[in-house]
């Protein structure tokens, strides 16, 4: 099959990334194209192989995941990163998604809700594990008042950036609010521009920690 997204896995225990490589390689769309045991060889092996998207744990010797995280946005944007790792600790989470990785999930994922989320992040999606949504919203939500350009959006286009904290993609948004998906793009493209964010990731994190102002219908 030549349309397999191809899979990139960085883990620091073998074990792990045999687990992994045989799971994912029960799914048809995907390929497990290298593997890789910190975030210094898994940038060289970018390089040689070009994967879709990068399974990546967080702490490794050497290059860590949240430091190969940010080399790899740098160095190859078209590259989803999505970290799989035992740790939730708040900054972790906090400095990897600042870094650019697309999705934040924990090793006791399913290996069947693992796959869904290396499709998704293919496809441009954040996916958060529930605890992760949980610790983000609680951690900013209590911390931070709303921007005022929080403000300046029209009702539209906070339902739109509610559902984007859901995860929806731009079809289901245009479903469920029964709009054109080039509408929903240019709502997409106007919260962005207002509240000065730079891609859906960091969207849906602004969204989760804002949810009791997005609810205000004014």
């Amino acid at each position: 099959m030549n349309n397999r997204i191809k899979v990139l896995l960085v883990d620091d225990q073998s074990l792990i990334r045999q687990g992994l490589k045989a799971l994912l390689e029960l799914e048809p769309d995907l390929e497990v194209v290298g593997d890789a045991e910190n975030g210094e060889i898994a940038i060289h092996l970018i390089e040689e192989l070009s994967p879709d998207v990068v399974l990546m744990d967080i702490r490794m010797p050497i290059m860590d995941g949240v430091a190969a995280t940010w080399e790899i946005q740098k160095r190859f944007p078209g590259i989803k990163v999505l970290v799989l790792t035992t740790f939730d600790d708040d900054e972790y989470v906090k400095a990897a998604l600042q870094n650019g990785a697309m999705g934040y999930l924990l090793k006791d994922t399913p290996s069947e809700e693992l796959a869904v989320a290396i499709r998704a992040v293919y496809k441009g999606y954040t996916q958060l594990g529930p605890g992760i949504v949980k610790k983000l919203l609680t951690q900013f939500s209590s911390v931070t008042p709303p921007p005022p350009s929080l403000a300046e959006l029209t009702p539209r286009e906070k339902e739109v950036l509610r559902l984007i904290a859901t995860g929806a993609s731009n079809r289901e948004i245009a479903q469920q609010l029964y709009i054109s998906e080039g509408t929903v793009k240019n709502h997409v493209t106007n919260i962005l521009d207002r509240l000065d964010l730079r891609d859906r990731t960091q969207a849906a994190i602004f969204a989760n920690s804002f949810l009791p102002y997005l609810n205000d219908p004014t």
